[in-house]
């Protein structure tokens, strides 16, 4: 496939299909999913770039956006794209205040919505940013215009009245439009994505059409096993540099992408599409894991099985790594009884599990592949497009985020931290000079924050976070992601976070998956009656501590855990303690539970 120049020629590669499907989108309350072909989404974006083009937005003007995944988000973007806009998505999750800070900064003057909701949530701020226009994506017969600033999604992409029959569209092309839309050049700026702030106030990170284009051309090569057979479900959020890219790879190879909008939809999709492709963030396997586990505990008899099962797994790893099947006769019974059963839960015949936003860690990898499936981990950054390695089917090494994409040049500093540069690499913070100034070294090269090392063979590997890395007062670092990830494996752990730095010792904040927590106190007729009680009993305190036991045994001296305190709080992005990418908030946790912590250091005479 020829190299890529803007993300217009995407759109223009996937419009090429014609009649062919290109996505599936699930009405409200339906079980069925109905097929957007190539010509729908084709017409459909250029009606919508018609309407903006009229209304008077032109290249430069920045376009908001704050939708679950959905059909209409692909067609707001391509038709902003289209007209040479900067499109802004939001997350729909984030605070109104939030919005309004993101909305301000931007320069928005009109915003398109999935529901009546969100556009309330943009009414009430509305008066502190520039925006005029409020368009909502939801079906005309759900959303009315109780506002004069108010449009319907669909009138605006409709024509006589029947833009949404699947046999309405002409199979003809817009000359002009498609001219248009090649007039787009790589050093345009296509969008402006909000960093999600673990560190500091979000900014708005620019990437131009050729960054987002250099990065899709890199993993569509890397990717080219896969094409107009597979299928993926689209729910991991949109507003994400993440899932925006995994789209755009999957319509520039003709994988057909099911667009699911809430989370709770997620296992019937999976059930009813079957997809053979699965990309998720790391939390959503380990919820995977922990449902699993805690399934098979249900009786001494299934434990027993269990057990037996991953042990074959984990004497036949190697086979799986590389993409074969053992050939065990143990092996073939453990996948009969146990591991078929995993893979059914996924729909049955996903052949390329991917992993990225976050780390997946060493242990949640090798129980996977123990159980059978392969996870391809991959690495990246909002600044860089993002995707900077990416483990593969024929070039794949487990506790790694593989080798590094050809585009993307990479060294390591004298301090531990990666460094890159190449043409996904974004051209600045919006707005914020002083700001790109400070992440970029002398010679061009971007400064992730990110410790890692590249191994002998190329294989990249993320130890930990820059700012996160806690230095003891004994001089020791220690990285926290990957010994919280250790204990994250156990269903009983929602959240923990490390601290120690400039302390004698780590400690421990631990934030329970009450689900499983209340399940493990049925199952030893625990009678507490509230989760208070619950964990302040001994027993829950020494269920805990076994756990971190585990993780201690593996880890050295240093880094050992000796205090840990369980918080009777669920961590949200409502709450402030996750970002709407689900990463810690570290420094607000640390702040919000200053006494629990400072409890933990109130004698440091233990060494």
């Amino acid at each position: 496939m020829a190299e890529l120049k803007t993300l217009n020629d995407i759109f223009l590669h996937a419009a090429s299909r014609g009649s062919q499907t290109v996505a599936l989108t699930q009405p409200k309350g339906s079980d069925d999913w109905q097929p957007v072909t190539a010509n729908h989404l084709y017409h459909r974006v250029r009606r919508l770039a018609s309407w903006l083009r009229q209304q008077g937005f032109t290249k430069g003007d920045r376009i908001a956006l704050i939708a679950e995944n959905r059909w209409e988000w692909a067609v707001t973007d391509f038709a902003s794209l289209a007209i040479g806009a900067v499109d802004v998505p939001l997350f729909p999750t984030i605070t109104a205040e939030q919005t309004a800070v993101q909305l301000a900064d931007s320069g928005a003057t009109i915003v398109f919505v999935s529901t009546p909701e969100l556009a309330k949530k943009v009414d009430s701020i509305r008066q502190q940013t520039a925006i005029k226009t409020i368009v909502v994506m939801d079906d005309p017969k759900e959303a009315t215009e109780t506002q004069p600033h108010h449009r319907r999604f669909f009138d605006l992409i409709d024509e006589d009245g029947g833009g949404c029959a699947p046999d309405h569209f002409s199979k003809e092309r817009d000359s002009a439009f498609d001219e248009s839309l090649r007039s787009a050049q790589p050093a345009d700026l296509a969008t402006i994505i909000y960093t999600s702030g673990t560190t500091g106030d979000a900014k708005g990170v620019m990437l131009t059409h050729g960054n987002l284009a250099s990065n899709v051309t890199a993993t569509t090569q890397a990717f080219a096993f896969l094409g107009v057979n597979d299928s993926c479900i689209s729910f991991l959020p949109l507003s994400h540099v993440t899932a925006r890219h995994v789209d755009y790879l999957l319509y520039n190879i003709d994988v057909t992408i099911a667009y699911v909008a809430r989370v709770e939809r997620l296992l019937p999709a999976i059930q009813q599409i079957k997809p053979t492709v699965f990309i998720a963030v790391p939390r959503v396997y380990e919820r995977i894991r922990q449902s699993v586990e805690s399934k098979s505990s249900a009786s001494p008899l299934k434990a027993k099985i269990f057990r037996w099962a991953i042990k074959q797994g984990t004497a036949n790893r190697k086979y799986i790594l590389v993409g074969r099947t053992p050939g065990s006769l143990l092996w073939k019974l453990a996948n009969k009884l146990v591991f078929s059963k995993i893979s059914e839960a996924f729909g049955g015949r996903v052949r390329a599990f991917v992993a990225g936003g976050a780390p997946l860690g060493f242990d949640l990898a090798a129980w996977f592949a123990d159980a059978g499936l392969r996870i391809l981990e991959g690495y990246g950054l909002t600044e860089t497009s993002p995707v900077i390695g990416v483990n593969l089917p024929s070039a794949h090494r487990i506790g790694t985020v593989g080798k590094t994409m050809p585009n993307i040049e990479c060294r390591i500093a004298e301090d531990g931290e990666l460094l890159v540069r190449g043409p996904s690499v974004f051209v600045g913070y919006w707005e914020k000079p002083e700001a790109t100034a400070a992440v970029f070294d002398e010679e061009g090269f971007f400064r992730t924050g990110d410790i890692g090392n590249i191994d002998p063979d190329g294989y990249l590997s993320i130890t930990d976070r820059k700012r996160e890395l806690i230095k003891t007062s004994n001089g020791k670092f220690i990285a926290p992601q990957p010994i919280e990830n250790k204990l994250k494996v156990s269903a009983l752990f929602a959240h923990a976070v490390l601290f120690g730095d400039k302390r004698k010792y780590i400690s421990l904040l631990i934030a329970p998956n009450f689900v499983a927590l209340e399940e493990w106190g049925k199952r030893n007729n625990f009678p507490a009656t509230t989760r208070d009680a619950l964990l302040r009993d001994p027993k829950v305190q020494t269920e805990f501590q076994q756990e971190i036991d585990r993780v201690n045994a593996t880890l050295a001296p240093y880094e050992k855990i000796k205090r840990f305190r369980i918080v009777p709080d669920e961590w949200s992005i409502d709450g402030g303690e996750l970002t709407p990418s689900m990463k810690l908030k570290r420094r607000i946790i640390a702040s919000k539970y200053a006494s629990e912590i400072a409890g933990m250091y109130g004698s440091e005479t233990e060494e």
